[in-house]
């Protein structure tokens, strides 16, 4: 006698909408890293850093920068 050796999976009785799927998938976005202008340059920079052009933080120089850096 021949045995099947069959697995069964389960089948969705419905098929899922694209707006049902895409609200499911709503949190898998990318989020872009908060910039803030520098307040001493103008560059963008990332929030809670020091300015690599200009050296300063929170107003305040912290690293000494030559002209040919900047």
């Amino acid at each position: 006698m021949l045995k099947l050796d069959i697995q069964l999976f389960a089948v969705p009785f419905r098929k899922v909408s694209k707006t049902r799927k895409r609200m499911r998938r709503s949190h898998n976005a990318l989020d872009l890293p908060g910039m803030i202008k520098c307040p001493t340059c103008g560059e963008m920079i990332k929030a809670h850093r020091v300015c690599p052009k200009c050296g300063s933080y929170k107003g305040k120089t912290v690293i000494e920068t030559t002209k040919e850096e900047a």
